[in-house]
């Protein structure tokens, strides 16, 4: 947990770009919230590609990735700047038992033609950490919670 908190203070750090900042949650399960109320961007599903991508980030932080059921948040159409942050749920077993069933997560993505071609881990946490990983997420406009 120490080193997951760690990676994502150092996350937290990283300006998130106008595009994720800006970005507007939609009843259809967006990640993304509100950064400006005078700005929107248009947001996608990520590809099945991209969400191996992000999965083969997420799976080592959990006890049986095999069994892990996700949650998807829509990605915005158009990245101006890189890297991007993503905020999702998983529901899985954690190697830490108080985080067992749905945890939140944070990634930072990298891109290549629009694409999600990378990802790395920056926080996971379930349980009454899962708010530390909703705190984060709100500084780059992201609520996991809406995922879907």
């Amino acid at each position: 947990m120490i080193a997951a908190l760690a990676v994502g203070l150092g996350l937290s750090g990283c300006a998130t770009n106008a595009t994720q900042g800006a970005a507007t949650a939609s009843a259809g399960g967006s990640a993304s919230t509100a950064g400006s109320a005078t700005a929107s961007v248009a947001e996608r599903d990520l590809t099945p590609a991209e969400k191996k991508v992000i999965i083969a980030a997420v799976a080592p932080s959990l006890r049986n990735p095999a069994s892990a059921k996700y949650r998807w948040a829509k990605f915005p159409t158009i990245v101006t700047d890189e890297p991007v942050n993503y905020c999702s749920i998983v529901n899985a077993d954690s190697p830490y038992p108080a985080y067992n069933g749905e945890q939140a997560y944070i990634v930072e993505a990298r891109m290549t033609g629009n694409k999600v071609t990378s990802a790395v881990m920056g926080l996971i946490a379930g349980g009454k950490d899962r708010a530390i990983v909703a705190t984060m997420c709100a500084k780059y406009g992201l609520d996991p919670s809406k995922s879907s």
